[in-house]
């Protein structure tokens, strides 16, 4: 009886242990994550001006498809940087159209 007691303490023990380090592990991920979002923004802040709203769009849309994968910390900085870059050229193509087409900005 001891000798069961004893065993089951042991493992609550390994799977408290097991846990805490899964928990660290998972929190410095996160950490590291939130850390590439800060680095993102004020990379690009300058570029997106008046609209940050939209590099931050961006960014939690490259966060949502890294957290589909296995490996979202691997991904994420590469499909933050696409998206990004796709919403500045979509950015900078609204641009154009204003000023190429001012009458057809007022109509809508």
């Amino acid at each position: 009886m001891n000798t069961t007691n004893a065993a089951n303490k042991k493992n609550l023990i390994n799977a408290q242990a097991f846990t805490a380090a899964c928990r660290g592990a998972c929190e410095k991920l996160a950490a590291q994550i939130t850390q590439a979002k800060d680095n993102l923004v004020t990379e690009f802040r300058g570029a997106f001006q008046n609209r940050e709203s939209l590099l931050q769009l961006a960014i939690v849309e490259a966060d949502a498809l890294a957290q589909q994968t296995e490996y979202p910390h691997l991904l994420f900085p590469a499909l933050a940087t696409e998206k990004i870059q796709a919403a500045r050229q979509w950015q900078l193509r609204q641009q154009s159209l204003l000023q190429l087409q001012p009458a057809y900005a007022l109509a809508a």
